[in-house]
Order: C-alpha cells, then structure tokens, then sequence
C-alpha cells in the first residue's frame, strides 16, 4: 500500500544552515519520492525557508513530483548564481570569496555593494508564485525573520508570504542590507528563531512533528583557535532560541504527564473527584504531541564551518543524497508508528 494512503499529516520544522540547508532538500526529495507529501505546516528558517516556499510551490503546482522539480530547480539556479570559483567538491571557499568575506569584517553591506545586487532576488522572483501561495498555498507556511531594531520574532504565515519576506528570513546583516517590509528592517530568523515550533503546536491540529535538524545538538571538541571560537558563538547564538523552545515543550509535556493538582489547571475537578483527569485545551495538545527529528550531524560533523557559505552544484548534490539517504532510513525504520508514538525523547536531548 502507498505510504501516502497510511500515512498520518506531518508537520516539519526547518532549520537554517546556508549551503548545509541542501541536506534538507534532500531529506525533503526522499520523504516526496517514497510518497509522503501529507504535510499541514511547514516552519522555516533562512534556507529552511527556502526549502519550505519552495516545497510548497511545487505542490500548489504539480504535487510531489512538482516539489520535487522545484526544490531541485532551486539549488540548482543558487550552485549557478556564484561567480566564484570552487575548490574541490566546493565545501571549502575560494581565496577570492574568502577574501570578500574578510571585509565584511570593516565594510558595510551598502559599502560592499553598492547596487544592492542579490542573485538569490532574482532566482526566487523567478521560480515561486508569491501570489499563488498566499492565496492557494497547499500548507500552512511559517516563516521566521528577525525585527533588527527589537529581536522580536515575525512570522509571515501563508497569506503575507512575499518575496521580501523570504529574502527577510535569509538577511545576513554583515553581508546582505536590511530587508524593510512595511517601513520596518528585518535579519535573518536565526537570531530569534530556527526554526520557530510553536506555530505548527497552537495553528496546526496534525500531531507529528519532524524536525529536520542542521546544527548539531552536541559539537565533538571545543574550539581552541579565535576564527573557530568566533564561529561557534555564532551557531551558538543561532541555535539558542531552538533549545529553549524545546525545552519548554520537554517540560510542558512532562508536567501534563505528572503535573501536581492545582485548582487552576484544566482537570482539577476530576482529580478533586477522584477520577483520572482528561486533558482539555492546550493540555490535550500537548500530550498528543508526537516530536521526531532527522538531523545531519553525520552528514555535517566532518565539514569545515565555511561550508555553510559554498556555492557549489557539487556540494548541493553531494548533500541532497545524504539527506535522501537519511530520510530513507528514517521512514524504514518509523513509518510503522508513525502517528502512534514519538521517536525523539525531548527530556533526554533537551533537559
């Protein structure tokens, strides 16, 4: 039997990662070929978000297959957006982009460039129908940016979904201008979410949650050198946000689990009564609650940090099969309970 005819609604969190967010097509491209394409909501962040509209594009257009083509379509028009050379495979940077990047340490995007030139504009302006989506979107989209004057986390839900908000969830400050949307600047939503989760528990009734993960939960070795420890701060700071939501859900859950009685939490009179407490509201969601992960640790863990900057077809492809060869040994081994139990403990990856 199709998985699709089996399967229960999925909703996925995608995080950011720049060039690493290919392992998320993959892992995208394999859930799509073996038939799961039965998502509700979709969050994401900076590349996260790309594969979210891009995802979403292609099934308002022509199903899986049509997802399929658009993510692919996607990476591929990014790996020929660059005008630098690669190295290699392309996960390590050119001497000249590497060289460009240094002056991002003294330069101002609108120092840097002048005419405000964007490749990935281009590309998306021309590959996704924002008014399509905002109108028909067959999920519901949610896209993280950051409000640079306050660190207030948006979200852009499918209605708002724009070119600018997409390019807003992917602004580096140091190399790309402030993204301004209804006179108000924005930076990428890693800053303040990545991605955010809380939309797919309160907006969304599909209880599994998949998250596809980019930055590792725990790092091998501990940074000794200044480049390397300015790096890990930096997907430190990236990943905060994320930890403390989960772990908030960790927590959540276990209180509905064993929560003491309290008059003022939903169930205080069957316990007054004796009996087994039903979880009403937000309890009954929380407890219904089945979170699961792919992550690329594997994958990622033996990559340089720059890798997240490569612009390399090479690179993507090398990637996309790693994330399709990890969303096939997930579905092998899950699909069975799926939507009947959680495969991610949260009190254990995240208390």
């Amino acid at each position: 039997m199709p998985i699709a005819a089996t399967s229960p609604p999925l909703n996925l969190a995608l995080q950011g990662g720049g060039a690493h967010g290919a392992f998320t097509w993959g892992v995208l491209d394999g859930l799509l070929e073996a038939g799961y394409s039965h998502f509700e909501g979709v969050s994401g962040t900076s590349a996260g978000a790309m594969n979210a509209v891009c995802l979403a594009h292609g099934l308002m257009q022509g199903g899986a297959d049509g997802a399929r083509a658009a993510l692919a379509g996607f990476w591929t028009a990014v790996a020929g957006s660059s005008p630098f050379e690669t190295n290699g495979d392309g996960s390590t940077l050119s001497p000249a982009l590497r060289l460009m990047l240094q002056w991002t340490d003294y330069l101002s995007p609108e120092q840097m460039n002048p005419l405000d030139l964007n490749p990935l504009r281009d590309i998306l302006a021309e590959q996704i129908d924002f008014a399509g989506l905002r109108a028909h979107s067959p999920v519901k989209l949610f896209i993280a940016a950051t409000h640079a004057n306050s660190g207030k986390l948006r979200i852009f839900r499918s209605p708002e979904i724009s070119l600018e908000a997409l390019l807003a969830s992917a602004c580096l400050p140091t190399i790309h201008r402030s993204i301004v949307i209804d006179g108000e600047p924005y930076w990428d939503g890693g800053y303040s979410a990545n991605p955010a989760v809380f939309p797919l528990v309160h907006e969304c009734a599909a209880a599994d949650i998949l998250l596809v993960l980019l930055t590792p939960l725990r790092y091998e070795a501990t940074p000794e050198s200044a480049p390397d420890i300015k790096l890990r701060l930096r997907e430190l700071a990236f990943n905060a946000t994320f930890l403390r939501e989960m772990r908030m859900f960790a927590h959540l859950q276990e209180q509905v689990r064993h929560g003491a009685p309290s008059s003022d939490r939903p169930g205080w009179f069957d316990r007054l009564l004796g009996r087994r407490p039903q979880p009403r509201g937000l309890e009954a969601r929380l407890s219904a609650l089945r979170f699961h992960a792919i992550s690329a640790d594997q994958a990622l863990h033996a990559l340089p940090a720059e890798s997240k900057l490569a612009v390399s077809l090479p690179f993507f492809e090398r990637l996309r099969d790693d994330g399709r060869a990890h969303a096939r040994s997930w579905l092998e081994k899950h699909r069975s309970i799926l939507g009947k139990a959680a495969t991610l403990d949260l009190g254990s990856l995240f208390y």
